[in-house]
């Protein structure tokens, strides 16, 4: 379907614009002004706190999220994307997300700040962090919670916890009970979009696109290179046999949408029980917008329902 009609009314507001430039104060306020959502975010039950965890390359942050007044049941380590060198604890697709899943499903959700790959840090170092965090929350030390834990992420993110789970598949660890992936970039080069996606595609500003440059730009910002790649550092390359039940959330219109859809094919070829939810007319990274839009409610019932069952 066309683009989301309450996102569609906003889309002047950027146009034009190639990318987003803090340094320019006009972007600044387009964009604030086009991700403000129908209503604000009535911020969920949910209490916080910060822990530090140890990993092979120093300590790592995480923000863990109980349901209020409740005892948590499941276990989720979250991981937000950002290309693998943005983001942060704060962003909506790691606070927001990590609130509402914790109140909705009664979890006990980590959300990991993971190494960047800036100033060097290349794969493996994220995914190595990610490992880390999991063997806390899976440890003595972590705080009390009575379900079986999974592990999940958006965009970036969800390759990292894909890559995570492959290692711990391959080292003999405990494994997540289930794989909560949203809009995953998982494959380089990117499958292309079906025809009817790519007309609708070419409407949208370029702001909203994902490019070959930019796609292997963030590849050799992570691995160093776009050749030769090992094949857990995009995990659609990776045997793929032996992981949990996936649960996956595509944004319709969307560069990397295909990377999902072949994912999904990919695990349900290799014995891996998948489901997918669409999320009609929504953008890449639209976990990032609050549930007053429809499609982000439905993406985060998805994933609680995942949790749950």
């Amino acid at each position: 379907m066309p683009l989301d009609p309450f996102l569609a009314a906003k889309l002047h507001l950027i146009d034009g614009l190639r990318r987003y430039d803090p340094a320019d104060p006009e972007a600044g306020r387009r964009f604030e002004a086009f991700f403000r959502d129908p209503a604000p975010w009535p911020e969920p039950e949910a209490d916080t706190e910060e822990h530090r965890v140890p990993g092979p390359h120093g300590p790592i942050p995480v923000r863990v999220y109980r349901p209020r007044g409740r005892r948590p049941g499941p276990g989720l380590l979250w991981l937000h994307g950002g290309g693998f060198r943005a983001g942060d604890l704060d962003m909506p697709e790691a606070h927001l997300v990590s609130a509402e899943l914790a109140a909705r499903a009664g979890a006990l959700v980590v959300s990991v700040g993971y190494r960047l790959a800036v100033d060097g840090v290349r794969y493996p170092v994220p995914v190595d962090d990610v490992r880390a965090a999991w063997r806390w929350l899976t440890g003595p030390e972590a705080p009390t919670y009575t379900g079986p834990p999974a592990l999940g992420g958006a965009s970036a993110g969800a390759a990292l916890a894909l890559s995570a789970a492959i290692g711990l598949r391959d080292d003999g660890s405990a494994p997540p009970a289930a794989l909560l992936l949203a809009y995953p970039f998982a494959h380089f080069p990117v499958p292309v979009l079906d025809e009817d996606t790519a007309a609708l595609m070419r409407e949208l500003p370029p702001v909203l696109r994902f490019g070959t440059e930019s796609i292997e730009d963030m590849v050799r910002n992570y691995v160093g290179r776009i050749t030769e790649l090992p094949p857990a550092a995009m995990p659609g390359a990776a045997r793929l046999t032996g992981l949990p039940p996936t649960g996956i959330v595509l944004s319709e219109l969307d560069d990397l949408r295909p990377s999902g859809e072949l994912l999904a094919r990919q695990l349900t070829e290799s014995g891996v029980p998948t489901r997918t939810c669409l999320a009609a007319g929504m953008l890449h990274g639209h976990l990032n917008r609050t549930p007053s839009l429809a499609e982000v409610d439905r993406s985060l019932t998805f994933f609680a329902t995942l949790l749950t069952g």
